[in-house]
Protein backbone atom coordinates (compact mmCIF):
# COMPACT_ATOMS: atom_id res chain seq x y z
CA UNK A 1 0.00 0.00 0.00
CA UNK A 2 1.75 3.62 -1.02
CA UNK A 3 1.85 5.65 1.91
CA UNK A 4 -0.96 8.46 0.79
CA UNK A 5 -3.13 4.93 0.91
CA UNK A 6 -2.35 4.18 4.39
CA UNK A 7 -2.49 7.81 5.79
CA UNK A 8 -6.04 8.33 4.28
CA UNK A 9 -6.96 4.51 5.62
CA UNK A 10 -5.67 5.74 8.83
CA UNK A 11 -7.87 9.16 8.72
CA UNK A 12 -10.69 7.19 7.99
CA UNK A 13 -10.36 4.60 10.83
CA UNK A 14 -9.45 7.50 13.10
CA UNK A 15 -12.98 9.07 12.45
CA UNK A 16 -14.55 5.51 12.57
CA UNK A 17 -13.02 4.71 16.37
CA UNK A 18 -14.60 8.24 17.61
CA UNK A 19 -17.97 8.25 16.09
CA UNK A 20 -19.31 9.19 19.70
CA UNK A 21 -17.35 12.26 20.56
CA UNK A 22 -17.22 13.35 16.96
CA UNK A 23 -20.84 13.76 17.22
CA UNK A 24 -20.81 15.49 20.22
CA UNK A 25 -18.37 18.26 18.96
CA UNK A 26 -20.74 18.80 16.14
CA UNK A 27 -24.04 19.16 18.34
CA UNK A 28 -21.82 21.32 20.12
CA UNK A 29 -20.46 23.22 17.34
CA UNK A 30 -24.25 23.58 15.76
CA UNK A 31 -25.51 24.50 19.26
CA UNK A 32 -22.65 27.75 19.46
CA UNK A 33 -22.26 28.48 16.30
CA UNK A 34 -26.03 27.66 14.57
CA UNK A 35 -26.30 26.57 11.44
CA UNK A 36 -22.90 25.40 9.27
CA UNK A 37 -22.26 23.64 6.00
CA UNK A 38 -20.33 20.48 5.56
CA UNK A 39 -17.47 22.47 4.44
CA UNK A 40 -17.30 24.75 7.43
CA UNK A 41 -17.37 21.73 9.31
CA UNK A 42 -15.14 19.98 8.26
CA UNK A 43 -12.74 22.82 8.54
CA UNK A 44 -13.75 23.04 12.62
CA UNK A 45 -12.83 19.23 13.28
CA UNK A 46 -10.48 18.50 10.72
CA UNK A 47 -12.25 15.75 9.11
CA UNK A 48 -13.02 15.13 5.40
CA UNK A 49 -16.37 16.25 4.49
CA UNK A 50 -17.36 12.78 2.91
CA UNK A 51 -16.83 11.81 7.15
CA UNK A 52 -19.01 14.86 7.90
CA UNK A 53 -22.19 13.87 6.33
CA UNK A 54 -21.86 10.20 7.38
CA UNK A 55 -22.57 11.48 10.75
CA UNK A 56 -24.91 14.13 10.12
CA UNK A 57 -27.03 11.99 8.28
CA UNK A 58 -26.52 8.97 11.07
CA UNK A 59 -27.52 13.11 13.33
CA UNK A 60 -30.66 13.18 10.82
CA UNK A 61 -31.65 9.80 11.39
CA UNK A 62 -31.97 9.99 15.07
CA UNK A 63 -33.94 13.40 15.12
CA UNK A 64 -31.01 15.59 15.86
CA UNK A 65 -30.32 17.53 12.69
CA UNK A 66 -32.23 19.14 9.57
CA UNK A 67 -31.03 19.66 6.69
CA UNK A 68 -31.86 23.46 4.96
CA UNK A 69 -31.09 24.15 2.22
CA UNK A 70 -30.55 28.24 1.62
CA UNK A 71 -31.01 29.77 -2.15
CA UNK A 72 -27.78 31.75 -3.28
CA UNK A 73 -27.67 34.67 -5.74
CA UNK A 74 -25.84 32.03 -8.04
CA UNK A 75 -25.34 28.55 -8.54
CA UNK A 76 -27.36 25.71 -6.54
CA UNK A 77 -28.38 26.31 -3.00
CA UNK A 78 -26.43 25.97 -0.05
CA UNK A 79 -27.27 22.97 2.35
CA UNK A 80 -26.63 23.71 5.71
CA UNK A 81 -27.17 21.59 8.76
CA UNK A 82 -28.93 22.81 11.86
CA UNK A 83 -30.27 21.67 15.26
CA UNK A 84 -33.73 20.50 15.68
CA UNK A 85 -36.03 21.08 18.42
CA UNK A 86 -35.57 17.14 19.74
CA UNK A 87 -31.56 18.03 19.87
CA UNK A 88 -32.34 20.37 22.47
CA UNK A 89 -32.95 17.28 25.09
CA UNK A 90 -29.55 16.27 24.65
CA UNK A 91 -27.85 19.43 26.26
CA UNK A 92 -27.33 19.63 30.14
CA UNK A 93 -30.46 20.69 32.03
CA UNK A 94 -30.77 21.60 35.44
CA UNK A 95 -34.90 22.04 35.90
CA UNK A 96 -34.50 19.87 39.18
CA UNK A 97 -32.30 22.65 40.66
CA UNK A 98 -34.66 24.82 39.93
CA UNK A 99 -37.91 22.35 41.52
CA UNK A 100 -35.45 22.27 44.79
CA UNK A 101 -35.06 25.75 45.35
CA UNK A 102 -38.76 26.52 45.02
CA UNK A 103 -39.99 23.90 46.52
CA UNK A 104 -37.44 24.95 49.54
CA UNK A 105 -38.89 28.23 49.92
CA UNK A 106 -42.61 27.10 50.82
CA UNK A 107 -40.82 24.86 52.75
CA UNK A 108 -38.85 26.82 54.88
CA UNK A 109 -42.45 28.82 55.81
CA UNK A 110 -45.30 27.84 58.13
CA UNK A 111 -47.34 29.73 56.48
CA UNK A 112 -46.39 27.81 52.86
CA UNK A 113 -45.43 24.24 53.61
CA UNK A 114 -48.75 22.78 53.59
CA UNK A 115 -49.07 23.78 50.02
CA UNK A 116 -46.35 21.16 49.30
CA UNK A 117 -48.52 18.28 49.85
CA UNK A 118 -51.19 20.36 48.09
CA UNK A 119 -48.89 20.91 44.95
CA UNK A 120 -47.91 17.02 44.07
CA UNK A 121 -51.67 15.85 44.90
CA UNK A 122 -52.60 18.34 42.20
CA UNK A 123 -50.01 16.54 40.49
CA UNK A 124 -51.58 13.25 40.90
CA UNK A 125 -55.28 13.95 39.94
CA UNK A 126 -53.57 15.72 36.83
CA UNK A 127 -51.85 12.54 35.48
CA UNK A 128 -55.30 10.73 36.84
CA UNK A 129 -57.27 12.86 34.13
CA UNK A 130 -54.85 12.41 31.81
CA UNK A 131 -54.26 8.60 31.61
CA UNK A 132 -57.71 7.50 33.38
CA UNK A 133 -59.49 7.22 29.55
CA UNK A 134 -56.67 4.82 28.62
CA UNK A 135 -57.33 2.24 31.35
CA UNK A 136 -61.35 1.74 30.72
CA UNK A 137 -62.56 -1.32 29.58
CA UNK A 138 -58.86 -3.14 30.00
CA UNK A 139 -58.46 -5.92 31.89
CA UNK A 140 -56.11 -5.95 34.81
CA UNK A 141 -53.09 -7.34 32.77
CA UNK A 142 -53.18 -4.89 29.84
CA UNK A 143 -53.79 -1.58 32.48
CA UNK A 144 -50.53 -3.03 33.76
CA UNK A 145 -49.39 -2.99 30.33
CA UNK A 146 -50.85 0.27 29.63
CA UNK A 147 -49.12 1.83 32.70
CA UNK A 148 -45.62 0.66 31.76
CA UNK A 149 -46.31 2.40 28.26
CA UNK A 150 -46.65 5.74 30.02
CA UNK A 151 -44.31 5.43 32.39
CA UNK A 152 -41.54 4.37 29.94
CA UNK A 153 -42.57 7.41 27.37
CA UNK A 154 -42.09 9.42 30.49
CA UNK A 155 -38.44 8.35 30.77
CA UNK A 156 -38.95 6.08 33.47
CA UNK A 157 -37.41 2.61 31.38
CA UNK A 158 -40.46 1.29 33.07
CA UNK A 159 -40.49 -2.96 32.17
CA UNK A 160 -44.02 -5.58 33.57
CA UNK A 161 -43.22 -8.98 34.57
CA UNK A 162 -46.41 -11.31 34.93
CA UNK A 163 -45.84 -13.41 38.18
CA UNK A 164 -47.07 -17.49 38.75
CA UNK A 165 -49.74 -16.43 41.60
CA UNK A 166 -51.55 -14.28 38.38
CA UNK A 167 -50.20 -10.65 40.27
CA UNK A 168 -47.54 -8.40 38.21
CA UNK A 169 -44.27 -6.34 39.05
CA UNK A 170 -43.78 -2.96 37.31
CA UNK A 171 -40.42 -2.30 37.46
CA UNK A 172 -38.42 1.37 36.70
CA UNK A 173 -34.77 1.54 36.16
CA UNK A 174 -34.30 5.33 36.27
CA UNK A 175 -36.09 8.02 37.88
CA UNK A 176 -36.32 11.81 36.27
CA UNK A 177 -37.59 13.23 39.09
CA UNK A 178 -34.45 11.44 41.50
CA UNK A 179 -33.55 14.57 43.23
CA UNK A 180 -36.67 15.80 44.04
CA UNK A 181 -38.14 12.53 45.20
CA UNK A 182 -35.18 11.95 47.83
CA UNK A 183 -35.57 15.10 49.38
CA UNK A 184 -39.87 15.34 49.26
CA UNK A 185 -40.89 11.89 49.80
CA UNK A 186 -44.61 13.39 48.55
CA UNK A 187 -43.58 12.27 44.99
CA UNK A 188 -43.39 8.59 45.64
CA UNK A 189 -46.41 8.52 47.70
CA UNK A 190 -48.16 10.37 45.26
CA UNK A 191 -46.91 8.32 42.78
CA UNK A 192 -48.04 4.91 44.30
CA UNK A 193 -51.59 6.69 44.77
CA UNK A 194 -51.75 7.27 41.37
CA UNK A 195 -50.91 3.87 40.23
CA UNK A 196 -53.73 2.64 42.64
CA UNK A 197 -55.73 4.81 40.81
CA UNK A 198 -55.48 3.92 37.20
CA UNK A 199 -54.98 0.46 38.08
CA UNK A 200 -57.99 -0.31 40.32
CA UNK A 201 -55.82 -2.81 42.42
CA UNK A 202 -53.61 -2.78 45.23
CA UNK A 203 -50.26 -1.59 44.26
CA UNK A 204 -47.18 -2.36 46.96
CA UNK A 205 -43.69 -0.63 46.50
CA UNK A 206 -41.37 -3.11 47.10
CA UNK A 207 -37.92 -0.88 46.46
CA UNK A 208 -37.43 2.71 45.74
CA UNK A 209 -34.60 4.09 43.86
CA UNK A 210 -35.19 7.40 45.68
CA UNK A 211 -34.14 5.81 48.77
CA UNK A 212 -31.30 3.60 47.51
CA UNK A 213 -32.62 0.94 45.53
CA UNK A 214 -31.60 0.09 42.30
CA UNK A 215 -34.78 0.24 41.02
CA UNK A 216 -38.30 0.92 41.97
CA UNK A 217 -40.24 -1.57 42.29
CA UNK A 218 -43.77 -2.38 42.58
CA UNK A 219 -46.14 -5.35 43.22
CA UNK A 220 -49.64 -5.20 41.69
CA UNK A 221 -52.99 -7.34 42.24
Amino acid sequence: MKRNDTSRAARRTAEKSGDGSTRERLLLLLRTKGRMSAGELSEELGLTEMAIRRHMYALETEGSVNIVSIRQAMGRPLHVYELTKQADELFPKNYHLLTLDLLDELADSPDTAALIDRMFDGRKQKLLERYEPRMAGKSLELRVSELTAIQSAGGYMAEMRSLDNGAYMLYEYNCPIAKVAGKYQQACSCELALFQALLDAPVERTECLAKGGGKCSYKIG
